[in-house]
């Protein structure tokens, strides 16, 4: 069976030592009661709980799969326990306001707990993860009347939530969706059509299920300005919280997947289902938005904990595989061979891992802390931070599960042939993380997204006060070395901000063609930000675990970060050399 064992150290140096923490909830008074010591006793159970309960049953979850019968899903053997037992000990709501039952920790710290469980067990992840996301949509739009019937309940495990979107021929596109909401004599309307690829939309962890529905009411406006949001339960729910009749919605099917297999992904049938409007009719894509933001994140957080699980396998595998010598002289004269640990290109594999890992934790929790800041800090800060947020939530999403990916894959080929093979477990961590780059909007529509909404719509101002931001950073710096490569860096991605900016105005197609590239960039630019801040947390430790941290940073940039060059020249070709190809060059066989 493949191992885990939770990162606490670097996760403990992340959060107290490069990001400081105490100073911050310190300085934060919504946030003073948090401690560091709390925060630690928390990682340490969820560690335990990761390890010792989600880990053994994600293989078996994986072979068994979610199944259906009679119009009824259940989830693989020993994941309705692990739930309950989840739920029990208030996970759910970790982050959740107190007075909806939850504990109030802020989001530095649910990054952490989420990445070990995602670590362990990603498809179990799942339900818990649509239910908080459904929390945050309700908790920022829905009256106070519907927070208080259904937001209590949720966070404490007895029902979860999913999130209802895409239609058999809407993706993207959510503006020409065809689920129909029609308004009842009750004050409530009547729900039909069918939504696909809906996570968790049946199963038996929770009493009920409460799904989050985008439909268009009879005379909403076309496209995207005509959605609104409804809350749909599988069971009716009266007025004192007691469940009633069965509401007719439910799964007509589930997907058969390359990965994540214990997550039931559904196909939702609304026959006239009773929903009950959220906010106001036509304003509904707002309110899912604050829930897919949510969950677009947390697709980041997913590929660090795949990324982290594989290396350590692939590690510990390197170290035990014995296999040829050394170029230089043996290593290992007492073995019948070196372990392949001693060959460059499996070092190469390995570290080019390890740095992915750091690099992406200290950016989940950038962005945590830049969520804190939303939620607990004064009006001027909130509005600093949600901009910053805004911009870094399709590179928190695309650019960490692209190299998670890439990471997963690369950790399964240390593996040689047995990293294809099931016994050994990390073939699973590339079928399941997979799945991180294409669902809450394709990586290619994050770049899209990033290029457009978060850059050239605003003439790259978002952009602008990041690069100060970590331009002061570099100002303080020791490490000239690592100053050096980040400001490099930094006046790369701005130029090339400029570039685009200034291309989009002449053609349209220019933003798309250079999208993804550009979005790796950024990426690369903000792995190095993290590193700068790594070296000068660590450079003032003593030990080998610090040094360590340093001497990764310098893989990074001369192994890594060299990527950048060759993306901004792929930015600067531009868009003709992709479009000058006829349509039908595509399907031609000559």
């Amino acid at each position: 069976m493949p191992i885990y064992n939770a990162p606490l150290q670097d996760m403990r140096f992340i959060l107290n030592d490069v990001f400081k923490a105490d100073e911050f909830w310190q300085a934060t008074p919504e946030l003073a009661h948090i401690d560091s010591e709390t925060v630690s006793a928390i990682l340490e159970q969820m560690a335990k709980f990761s390890q010792d309960v989600l880990l053994p049953l994600n293989r078996t979850g994986d072979e068994e799969g979610a199944k259906i019968e009679n119009g009824a899903v259940s989830t693989p053997k020993g994941f309705k326990e692990a739930f309950t037992s989840y739920a029990n000990d208030g996970w759910v709501g970790l982050g959740a306001d107190e007075q909806w039952g939850g504990q109030g920790m802020p989001k530095m710290v649910s990054v952490m707990t989420d990445e070990m469980i995602f670590s362990a067990n990603p498809s179990f992840m799942l339900y818990p993860l649509l239910s908080v996301g459904a929390c945050m949509a309700l908790n920022s739009y829905a009256s106070q009347e519907q927070k208080e019937l259904y937001l209590p309940k949720i966070y404490s495990g007895e029902w979860s939530g999913t999130m209802c979107l895409t239609e058999p021929h809407a993706g993207t596109d959510l503006g020409i969706i065809k689920t129909k909401a029609v308004p009842n004599d009750d004050g409530s309307y009547a729900i039909s059509g069918t939504k696909i690829f809906i996570t968790g939309g049946d199963h038996d962890l929770t009493q009920n299920i409460i799904h989050l529905v985008l439909a268009k009411t009879p005379d909403a406006p076309a496209g995207s300005r005509g959605i609104s949001l409804f809350i749909v339960p599988k069971f009716l729910v009266n007025e004192d919280g007691s469940l009633g009749d069965r509401n007719p919605v439910g799964p007509g099917s589930i997907e058969h997947k390359m990965g994540i297999k214990a997550s039931a992904t559904c196909v939702m049938n609304f026959d006239a289902a009773k929903g009950y409007l959220v906010g106001k009719e036509n304003e509904g894509l707002a309110a899912m938005f604050v829930m897919m933001n949510y969950e677009r994140l947390s697709m980041g957080i997913q590929g660090i904990g795949a990324s982290e699980a594989s290396y350590q396998n692939a590690a510990q595998y390197a170290t035990d595989r014995l296999q040829g010598r050394s170029a230089t002289g043996v290593k290992s004269p007492e073995k019948p061979a070196d372990s392949i640990l001693v060959h460059p290109d499996v070092r190469r594999m390995l570290l080019k891992t390890k740095a992915h890992n750091e690099a992406a934790r200290a950016f989940a929790m950038y962005v945590a802390q830049q969520l804190d800041m939303t939620k607990y800090s004064d009006a001027e800060t909130k509005a600093k931070a949600a901009d910053r947020v805004a911009l870094l939530t399709p590179i928190a999403k695309a650019f960490l599960t692209d190299k998670a990916f890439e990471a997963c894959v690369d950790s399964q080929m240390v593996f040689g042939g047995h990293g294809y093979i099931r016994e050994w477990g990390v073939e699973q961590y590339v079928r399941d993380v997979r799945i991180a780059q294409i669902y809450e909007g394709t990586n290619g529509v994050q770049a899209q997204d990033l290029i457009g909404r978060k850059v050239t719509k605003n003439g790259g101002a978002f952009v602008a006060t990041y690069l100060a931001e970590i331009r002061e950073f570099a100002a303080s710096m020791k490490a000239e070395w690592m100053k050096v490569s980040l400001l490099n860096a930094v006046d790369t991605l701005e130029a090339l901000t400029t570039l685009v900016i200034a291309a989009s105005k002449a053609n349209a197609d220019e933003p798309n063609a250079a999208a993804i590239d550009y979005l790796h960039v950024f990426g690369l630019v903000s792995y190095a930000y993290m590193f700068a801040r790594i070296v000068e947390a660590a450079s003032v430790k003593e030990g080998a675990f610090y040094q360590n941290k340093v001497e990764l940073a310098k893989f990074f940039v001369t192994r890594i970060l060299p990527e950048l060059d060759a993306r901004a020249k792929m930015v600067q070709s531009g868009s003709a050399v992709i479009m000058s190809f006829d349509e039908g060059y595509f399907t031609s066989q000559s």
